[in-house]
């Protein structure tokens, strides 16, 4: 059995993918940043973001993860071709909306970070959809395995 499709792919699927992997990349790393900030890094921070931070419920934090490292994983699947990058991509959306809607609706995030701090987690939706979208469309013209 052939490991990658007989479906000639196009050429800029791989560099979309890249692309989506290196995003996924930078969130996994902000991530990261976020769950190992020092006390001396948070207390240099402005004290109502120092307040959103020490307030946030450990769940955000676990939807961040679910959401980053299922991005990420949902890349790598993608660039190798494989049918399961849509649900782990789905999972990955369900994340972000988990922690976007604790940073939309049960927090003061908004408020406190500026309504220019919104612009980053809509355009993170954003992509989430468009990563489904891709893999469906993927999986659709038989690209994916």
């Amino acid at each position: 059995m052939s490991q990658t499709s007989t479906v000639p792919v196009p050429k800029w699927f791989k560099t979309v993918g890249i692309v989506a992997l290196v995003w996924n990349l930078l969130g996994l790393m902000a991530f990261v940043m976020q769950v190992t900030m020092s006390d001396a890094a948070l207390a240099e921070l402005p004290e109502n973001q120092q307040e959103l931070y020490k307030s946030m419920p450990s769940w955000v934090n676990v939807a961040f993860a679910v959401a980053v490292i299922c991005g990420t994983l949902g890349c790598i699947l993608l660039l190798a071709q494989k049918r399961l990058a849509l649900p782990v991509f789905i999972t990955s959306l369900i994340g972000v909306l988990a922690q976007n809607y604790y940073n939309f609706f049960a927090s003061n995030a908004v408020e406190v970070m500026g309504a220019g701090a919104a612009a980053m987690p809509v355009m993170v939706i954003v992509i989430a959809i468009l990563l489904i979208c891709l893999t469906v469309n993927a999986r659709t013209k038989g690209w994916l395995l």
